[in-house]
């Protein structure tokens, strides 16, 4: 949710309506493919999301409106790695000005003179159109930024308990075009008025009181109920499945979660994102538990945006050489919950005119490697860092390494990290050879022996930042260099030589203690190798919850080749939560083992 309205502000007083107010041991990683998860379908492998807008674009660009630039950029966004593009609220606010947080129809995209203006500020309907039509003619898929927690702008003024409120929705331009639904009063548990830049509360929020108060909390015009007001949730799922259709929508992001009644959320995810689209939610926590228990009230039904990581970049930015960069081993929402992260460097709310957050300035590229190679999380990039600050070149190397090298087992270098020096490989897969990252913030160069899963290999610094050959002996140890304050990202040429698995099976029998389930849902084990569903939810091993608490199985393993894996809650529909923490690891050995454990919180 956008935290100042600036120039914004401004109508809305006029309007009656005012803002209120580090592990130490070697450990390998996760190897999960980014964001791949039964129900979050349409997330591509290795994916790549960009939020197509920053604060206060351009009313009018060289190609015309804003829908019309990012449409004639969607070959270029295609070229670029880009895969999803999240678009802007796309209805109307008060005035052509409005970026779009200031929610006054959300029926009108730019097709109704409303507020003074048919266009909104990202251009017309058909303009909008136009664009999406380029966006899927180039694969590329279309989220849409969902706002469904306030309205704003009001038509007129009501008596609530003898206050004169902006709270008389009427929409006089559109009329029952679409919807017939007008909102009142009744429809809200309070708003904003004028002249004492307060609130006035005639119900009870229906949202939780979370802990954190940070500023992305701040509310915004009027309040919708959804605790007992069943009209609202009726209406806010037509409007969802309209817009769904209007704009052949592959996924969402909802704004401002946290404001809205959490079970709501669950409701209109369950009605309107179906067919496997995808939904992230802004639910801004810095603190990752708090970020866990979001993600468990909602049941995995959305991913969440990993604010913890994005502090960590900030903390990285703020130290400029001086922070201590084994911060970034096993980091934020993005390691505790691999398929539900999406993972940012800036966006919208932390870099703009007026934020009370600063963004990631200094050493922001090598947040952007650290994002774009990892196994986990679904990375989104700023579209301001690409184009305005001139890191479009950089981040297209990155995502073509992406695409080409970052699959297959991820390892964390613990015993070799330092306070400058970061270093993460991926062990590549039969098809794809796989990677090494190194991120130094530090003054000068340096050097790292490491050993890698890429034995008898020469390898070259595929980002150009780092000059010569690297080769490794017959154990996959090298000599590594990178520049300071820079990041390479060293690639295999040859092909790489991965001894064989041992031999033999082992009978592993898995006995976890769970009992956060309810009818319908079962746990399963999921893990590394074939055997244990190589990650991907859909193939995961049942469980028998015979003994409950105790969820049991016996699964054939390889002996003598290591796995990782985790214990995952999944329902018929596919919604699956992880449970927390590092993935486990183990090596099968002898005729059979037992794992006893407990479900990680």
């Amino acid at each position: 949710m956008i935290n100042k309205l600036t120039a914004a502000l401004a109508g809305l007083l006029a309007a009656g309506s005012v803002l209120s107010s580090c592990s130490k041991e070697e450990l390998t990683g996760p190897a999960t493919p980014a964001a791949q998860t039964s129900t979050q379908q349409a997330v591509v492998t290795n994916g790549v999301m960009m939020q197509a807008f920053y604060w206060d674009v351009p009313i009018s660009n060289a190609q015309g409106t804003w829908w019309q630039v990012l449409g004639s950029r969607a070959a270029e966004l295609k070229a670029a790695g880009i895969t999803a593009l999240w678009l802007p609220p796309a209805y109307k606010g008060g005035s052509q000005s409005d970026v779009g947080y200031g929610v006054y129809d959300r029926y009108d995209l730019g097709e109704f003179n409303q507020k003074g203006t048919v266009a909104t500020r990202y251009g017309t309907v058909g303009q909008l159109q136009s664009a999406i039509t380029a966006f899927k003619g180039q694969g590329l898929q279309v989220y849409e930024d969902i706002v469904m927690n306030h309205m704003a702008w009001a038509d007129a003024q009501e008596n609530v308990n003898g206050n004169l409120v902006y709270t008389k929705f009427n929409f006089p331009g559109r009329g029952t075009t679409y919807s017939a639904y007008k909102w009142g009063f009744n429809n809200f548990t309070g708003t904003q008025q004028a002249p004492n830049n307060g609130w006035y509360q005639w119900k009870s929020w229906d949202f939780q009181p979370y802990a954190n108060n940070d500023a992305y909390d701040n509310l915004l015009g009027s309040e919708i109920q959804y605790n007992n007001n069943a009209a609202n949730q009726t209406e806010t799922i037509n409007w969802g499945n309209w817009i769904t259709a209007k704009m052949s929508l592959d996924g969402y992001r909802l704004d401002a979660t946290k404001h809205i009644y959490t079970p709501y959320v669950n409701q209109w995810l369950d009605a309107v994102k179906t067919n496997g689209r995808f939904a992230v939610s802004e639910a801004w926590f810095r603190n990752l538990q708090d970020l866990k228990n979001y993600a468990a009230a909602t049941g995995g039904r959305t991913s969440l945006f990993d604010v913890p990581l994005h502090y960590t970049f900030q903390d990285m930015s703020n130290g400029n050489g001086a922070w201590d960069m084994r911060g970034l081993q096993f980091a934020g929402f993005t390691e505790s919950n691999p398929t539900l992260s999406v993972s940012f460097v800036d966006n919208h709310d932390t870099d703009h005119p007026g934020a009370l957050y600063s963004p990631v300035t200094n050493l922001k590229m090598l947040a952007y490697a650290y994002i774009l190679t990892r196994a986990n999380g679904y990375p989104c990039v700023f579209y301001k860092d690409y184009y305005n600050y001139g890191l479009g070149n950089q981040i297209k190397t990155l995502t073509g390494i992406r695409q080409a090298n970052a699959y297959g087992a991820a390892a964390e270098y613990t015993s070799v990290n330092d306070a400058d020096v970061y270093a993460y490989s991926r062990a590549g897969d039969a098809t794809h050879k796989g990677l090494l990252l190194l991120l130094n913030d530090g003054g000068s160069s340096r050097s790292k022996t490491i050993t890698t899963p890429f034995r008898s290999a020469t390898l070259t610094d595929k980002t150009g930042n780092t000059s010569g050959t690297v080769t490794t002996d017959a154990n996959g140890t090298g000599v590594f260099p990178v520049n300071s304050r820079s990041y390479a990202v060293w690639v295999p040429g040859g092909t790489t030589t991965t001894p064989p698995p041992t031999g033999g099976t082992t009978a592993v029998s898995f006995n976890v203690t769970y009992s956060g389930t309810v009818s319908g849902q079962d746990v399963y084990v999921l893990g590394s190798t074939a055997q244990l569903g190589a990650w991907n939810t859909a193939n995961a091993i049942k469980l028998s919850g015979a003994s409950f608490p105790v969820w049991k199985g016996t699964i054939n393993l390889t002996s003598g080749t290591s796995v990782q894996y985790k214990y995952i809650r999944k329902d018929a529909a596919g919604n699956v939560l992880y449970e927390g923490g590092a993935n486990r690891t183990f090596t099968p050995s002898g005729a059979s083992q037992t794992r006893t454990e407990t479900w990680q919180n």
